[in-house]
């Protein structure tokens, strides 16, 4: 330990003796303990012909440039924000101010997070309570279980009970030998008319969501009416121009619209325009006044080839204001 301590003693003198005749050089990267670390070959050179700076010196007017750009972009985006919260604020007070819209969004917000959860679809969950809890064979038995399930668990946008007995009413008085409804979706309203036909009549039903109508032929022949129905799927507009070739349809007795409420309209007149109306043809129209087919009521209640009578009503399973309008052609 001695033998050391003298040794260190030695470099010491030596290190001072050093430094006292040769002072370090400001590019001396790493400086002995006694001196104070040097930072200047961190510190841009002055260039010594003009005495300015060449690198990451910013002169005062590049500084207000660059705190103008900040701002700018600053108030930009609190503007954005501004803006956003405003969209917002307007949605919510529309959907306060139209209840029906609200109650609309809560539902499919509400089925999409079971969906997700569940990793099954409403349609699906439908069928599910269906087959456990109806009678096999027994319409009137499927379509109250389906009634329940939408009333009490989850909304789903059938015809419905209350407006189902209008839609019941009219079939019975028209007594037609074909139906031709558009908008299966899961079989109810099919199943619902096709318990009323007389002998031998038919109901050719249009469905565009393939994952639907699957549903509505499970249904469908779960109560056993599944001789009585064909499903068609495609875009209605496609289907309606191939039912006089591809099926054989002449004319149709009664017509059920309740598919996309803006191909109401489009595809009445289609229908016109291929002779598929007789005289006497009977339209019923659900979903007139929520959500609403403004163009296909004025279009009818507006023509001379139509007599028009509406049914005011509530909106499926739910106290929203809606209603049914039947159109009976006059050729």
């Amino acid at each position: 330990m001695c033998v050391l301590g003298a040794e260190w003693s030695n470099l010491t003198r030596l290190a001072q003796a050093h430094n006292q005749l040769t002072p370090p050089s400001r590019e001396t990267p790493f400086p002995l303990r006694s001196q104070k670390p040097c930072l200047t070959h961190l510190v841009p050179r002055a260039n010594h012909n003009t005495g300015t700076s060449k690198d990451l010196q910013y002169e005062p007017s590049k500084r207000a440039s660059v705190l103008k750009s900040f701002l700018m972009e600053f108030y930009t985006a609190l503007l954005a924000a501004g803006l956003a919260g405003l969209v917002l604020l307007a949605v919510v007070a529309l959907l306060l101010h139209h209840r029906g819209a609200y109650l609309m969004w809560h539902i499919y917000l509400q089925g999409y997070m079971k969906s997700l959860f569940s990793g099954r679809s409403k349609e699906q969950r439908i069928l599910d309570f269906v087959l456990k809890h109806a009678v096999p064979g027994d319409p009137t038995s499927v379509l109250n279980a389906i009634d329940k399930y939408c009333s009490q668990q989850e909304w789903a946008m059938n015809v419905g009970d209350e407006k189902g007995l209008i839609l019941d009413r009219a079939l019975q008085e028209a007594s037609p030998s074909l139906v031709l409804e558009l908008g299966t979706y899961c079989g109810y309203s099919a199943l619902r008319m096709a318990r009323l036909l007389k002998q031998g009549a038919q109901i050719l039903t249009v469905e565009f969501n393939r994952d639907n109508a699957g549903i509505a032929r499970q249904i469908l022949e779960f109560a056993g009416v599944k001789d009585k129905v064909q499903i068609l799927e495609g875009p209605s507009e496609e289907v309606i121009q191939q039912l006089q070739k591809k099926h054989e349809v002449d004319t149709v007795d009664f017509i059920f619209i309740d598919h996309w409420k803006d191909r109401y309209l489009p595809d009445t007149k289609l229908m016109e325009e291929l002779g598929l109306l007789r005289k006497g043809t009977v339209i019923v129209a659900d979903n007139v006044i929520f959500p609403g087919a403004p163009d296909f009521l004025q279009y009818v209640r507006g023509s001379p080839k139509y007599d028009c009578t509406f049914y005011p009503s509530r909106l499926e399973y739910l106290d929203v204001e809606d209603g049914v309008e039947k159109a009976v052609y006059k050729g």
